[in-house]
């Protein structure tokens, strides 16, 4: 297996999945009512707990099919852990800095979150890309959920996950 490089820490979280000029809520125990809400943002910090990297031709320049597990904990705009996040994302395209697509859940209180899309230049030194992703559904209070997820790299191995829920 080869080394975990820096970039590839920003397909970490994805996820995986959380700027925008609407009303901010934080994610909370208090905020786990059953009660449906309409198109709110979410803000969560997610910092990197696991990765594994599973590349196709290991000790060798990166390819398509390579492959990264990961897990990251939540955390509101207050510190407070508030659930995780895991998925995977596999490389699609090595040249123009890599592109590879993610699918991964948000386990927040009172449901989750399902989030999938391409990221784009994880392969590029530096801190990992900015990206966007869609949300595909969820459970509980999230069913039927739809949106976005835009991430920045705060730090390395941490993300600001900005979630734009719509119901």
């Amino acid at each position: 297996m080869r080394p975990i490089r820096a970039a590839s820490l920003g397909t970490a979280t994805a996820l995986v999945a959380l700027l925008a000029c609407a009303p901010v809520v934080s994610a909370s125990a208090a905020d786990a009512d059953p009660a449906p809400k309409k198109d709110r943002v979410i803000v969560l910090t997610g910092r990197l707990a696991e990765q594994s990297r599973f590349p196709v031709n290991p000790g060798g320049a990166p390819a398509q099919g390579d492959r990264t597990v990961f897990r990251s904990v939540l955390f509101d705009q207050e510190g407070n852990e508030v659930g995780e996040t895991g998925g995977t994302c596999t490389t699609t395209r090595v040249a123009n800095g890599g592109a590879e697509e993610c699918v991964v859940t948000y386990v927040l209180p009172g449901g989750q979150l399902t989030v999938q899309g391409m990221v784009f230049g994880h392969l590029v030194p530096g801190p990992p890309p900015s990206f966007d992703n869609a949300i595909t559904g969820g459970t509980g209070k999230y069913d039927r959920a739809r949106g976005s997820v835009h991430a920045d790299t705060i730090a390395t191995g941490t993300r600001r996950f900005t979630i734009d829920l719509q119901r």
